[in-house]
């Protein structure tokens, strides 16, 4: 349930995130967002669930097309 927990609190900090997915395994979550997002926000929604907040990173979105290019 961690995963659903991390990956509900994304969504409802970040309204236009899609493909938004968590690992306990890896420890991480990731969602693409078209806009830029607030770190601090989505810190302190993150630590407010009991969960820690470690880093974000962020990279450009580039969509493919059918076979890659």
């Amino acid at each position: 349930m961690c995963e659903a927990h991390i990956c509900d609190t994304i969504r409802r900090t970040l309204p236009d995130a899609r493909k938004v997915s968590a690992s306990r395994k890896k420890g991480e979550a990731s969602f693409l967002s078209e806009n830029s997002i607030d770190g601090e926000t989505l810190k302190k929604a993150i630590n407010d669930t009991g969960y820690t907040f470690v880093s974000i990173s962020s990279d450009e979105y580039k969509k493919r097309g059918l076979f890659g290019k």
